[in-house]
């Protein structure tokens, strides 16, 4: 079980990933459950290296999960971090606007993405740093984005904040306890990818790879893409359209 939750929000971080990480390294440990949140980053990042936007008001913060023995991949705990996003967006928006989920991690709000996750291990921890769009998103040239204040007031930051440390505190308890096809059959009820749907994988080393939809592995959570000739491959790495 978790910790109780505990928010500590800082004016201004270089990265909460990486106090988190420094923390670590030097003994000082952090306790599951808490939650380190900052107002402004000014080194934050996504997946695969990518720098994360440093927006006003939006959510940006940490926390961490501590590994035991025979449980689900630690790899699968973006796939619980994306549905606890999913569930605070959802309780912040108004009747009739539902943010959707796409492999790997991805909450999308009107088809744009709303939130990015990062995962780093440190000595036994996994550190899970999630950013939120919501008082503004970043313009960017490949992908649409989205913000909660598209459509609606956004809550300030250690609101949200309260409600994702208490929906990942859920979904943590139930990845632990029921395993990963529970925390994966949670995530395709709300996913867009739908068993023959096409989908263009772009992995990370420039190649284009396309088939359709086969639904996810059961032991860690990778896409099954079915290829034109009737094959399947598992692809665990890259950004899909």
């Amino acid at each position: 079980m978790s910790g109780p939750h505990v928010i500590t929000l800082v004016a201004e971080t270089g990265s909460t990933n990486a106090d988190l990480a420094a923390a670590i390294r030097a003994g000082e440990g952090w306790a599951e459950g808490r939650w380190l949140v900052a107002r402004r980053q000014t080194a934050g990042r996504g997946r695969q290296g990518r720098e994360w936007f440093d927006g006003a008001g939006n959510f940006m913060g940490s926390t961490v999960v501590l590994l035991g023995e025979g449980g689900p991949p630690p790899a699968s705990l973006s796939f619980v971090a994306a549905l606890a996003v999913r569930d605070a967006v959802a309780a912040a928006l108004p009747e009739g606007h539902a943010p959707a989920l796409k492999w790997p991690n991805d909450v999308l709000l009107d088809e744009g993405k709303l939130s990015g996750i990062l995962l780093e291990m440190v000595r036994g921890h996994i550190i899970v740093g999630i950013g939120v769009n919501l008082a503004r998103a970043p313009q960017l040239p490949d992908r649409k984005t989205a913000a909660i204040a598209d459509i609606t007031p956004p809550p300030a930051p250690e609101d949200f904040a309260a409600s994702l440390s208490a929906a990942f505190d859920r979904r943590l308890e139930a990845w632990r306890t029921y395993g990963l096809a529970a925390t994966l059959h949670a995530f395709q009820a709300t996913s867009i990818h739908t068993p023959g749907s096409p989908v263009t994988v772009h992995d990370t080393d420039g190649s284009v790879l396309t088939g359709t939809f086969a639904g996810l592995d059961e032991n860690d959570g990778g896409l099954r893409l079915r290829l034109a000739d009737g094959s399947e491959r598992v692809i665990r790495a890259g950004d899909i359209s």
